[in-house]
């Protein structure tokens, strides 16, 4: 009987974790197809300031600054028949080396590896062609009826350097 007990609880366990993983929501407390207003309210409660607001094809893209997280430099809001469809997370650390990049982009795949299974490599690729030295990588998840894409992006000319790290949540 105990055998069953341990056996049964560990199932449980396991399915209830499963579960938790079939659902991938955006962050901060959103939902998919939260209505613009929503977010929109969210984001003033926030006292983050919508910096500008874009219409492409059937989408509508804000960009949001100030929201409050370590090296969060803006956010993207994706929206599609005005309702949320994607968050774009774009942090920047000035002072970081390219070393420390490098070790927060596997602290962060790591993390998602661990929470929703090993993600698969979608781009690696350096371009020394010209001037500017770009380099890119990047992982993928799906979750349920959740994208969710892990990018570091470099470009480099001469002293002149950019880097960030993206986190990519998009609805399917």
């Amino acid at each position: 009987m105990r055998i069953f007990l341990v056996v049964s609880v560990a199932m449980f366990s396991g399915i209830s974790s499963i579960h938790a993983a079939d659902e991938l929501l955006p962050p901060f407390g959103f939902r998919w197809n939260d209505p613009m207003t929503r977010v929109e309210a969210v984001l003033k409660g926030a006292k983050a300031q919508i910096v500008s607001r874009e219409k492409k094809e059937s989408r509508e893209v804000w960009t949001v600054e100030g929201l409050v997280h370590p090296g969060l430099k803006r956010t993207l809001f994706t929206f599609k028949g005005r309702s949320l469809f994607g968050v774009e997370l774009q942090y920047e650390y000035p002072d970081w080396t390219i070393e420390r990049y490098n070790q927060r982009m596997g602290e962060i795949r790591k993390y998602f590896d661990e929470k929703y299974g090993t993600g698969k490599l979608v781009s690696r690729s350096r371009d020394t062609d010209t001037e500017v030295i770009q380099t890119l990588v990047g992982y993928q998840w799906v979750v349920g009826a959740t994208m969710l894409e892990l990018f570091y992006f470099s470009a480099q000319h001469d002293t002149l350097v950019f880097r960030t790290i993206t986190v990519d949540y998009k609805a399917l």
